[in-house]
């Protein structure tokens, strides 16, 4: 199982009041939602490992190189992702929590969480369960290995399992085609402005009809008209560069340098101590135990 932590830990974040404190008056919403969405998830999945992947770079640079709008939206100042305040100190608490209790916790330089996501995939020889609400992780989808995407849309109680027939029926095209078809439909979200003019039914239409965005360029490139639909031809003409870029920034990486981690699930807390300075700083006792019953479980 592994885990999209940013992901998870902005819709906690949303999704648990923020009047929920520690004792000295500072926010743990986040933190106590993040640590009740693993146990939840432990206890419906029985994982027999599992990673918490982070973003050593929200932005990085090789993504911002190929298309300078990439995320350029989120940027508070500088290069720093804008982070709600009451946010921002807890997600070192979060870290905190995953090291005492035994939960690898994975970055690359260099890369964001999606990124460490797809090298694990890549590197996994069983089967995957990657957990997010980021739709770009559909692009993993493999049913013959198997691996699926938990998506957290309605929430981690009522997951929506997606494999290769969800892709297909919820987007008409192949079930492990998402990458090239978001990159013709674009993504507002993270700054990606797609092919202007092409919404997701041409999209779906046009990577149904070709098979993938490289065999759809061969076929623009060698002036094929057939199977393009109408105005399409001449938008993906102009929009040529983009599509020479874009690939770069929508495909996650499946060879992101990652550290020698053991991604067993901990059946107890690897530093008892310092979980329970945690507990009792933070007032997370509660969340903590019943994340340490479904790990024991």
């Amino acid at each position: 199982m592994l885990l999209d932590t940013p992901s998870l830990y902005f819709r906690a974040f949303y999704g648990v009041p923020e009047s929920i404190k520690a004792p000295d008056g500072s926010p743990v919403n986040a933190v106590r939602g993040l640590i009740d969405m693993i146990a939840t998830l432990v206890r419906g999945h029985s994982p027999t490992a599992i990673a918490a992947t982070m973003d050593a770079d929200w932005r990085p640079a090789f993504r911002v190189q190929a298309i300078p709008t990439y995320k350029a939206h989120r940027v508070a100042h500088g290069d720093v992702e804008e982070v709600p305040a009451a946010l921002v100190p807890q997600i070192a608490v979060i870290q905190d929590v995953l090291d005492a209790v035994g939960i690898a916790r994975l970055e690359s330089p260099g890369y964001e969480a999606d990124d460490v996501i797809g090298t694990l995939t890549h590197q996994a020889a069983g089967a995957v369960d990657i957990v997010t609400g980021d739709r770009d992780l559909f692009q993993l989808v493999d049913d013959a290995r198997p691996v699926r995407v938990l998506y957290t849309a309605r929430g981690i109680r009522n997951l929506q399992i997606v494999d290769e027939a969800f892709v297909t029926a919820k987007y008409g095209i192949p079930g492990r085609s998402y990458a090239d078809f978001a990159t013709l439909r674009g993504d507002p979200s993270d700054g990606l402005p797609g092919v202007a003019g092409v919404g997701e039914k041409t999209a779906a239409a046009l990577i149904t009809r070709f098979g993938s965005l490289d065999a759809l360029l061969e076929a623009l490139d060698a002036g094929a008209t057939d199977g393009f639909p109408a105005g399409s031809r001449t938008r993906l003409t102009a929009a040529r560069d983009y599509l020479r870029a874009a690939p770069a920034v929508v495909k996650v990486a499946s060879d992101a340098p990652l550290p020698a981690a053991d991604l067993t699930l901990p059946a107890k807390p690897r530093d008892p101590e310092a979980l329970v300075a945690l507990a009792d700083r933070h007032g997370i006792d509660g969340p903590l135990n019943r994340l340490l019953d479904a790990l024991t479980a």
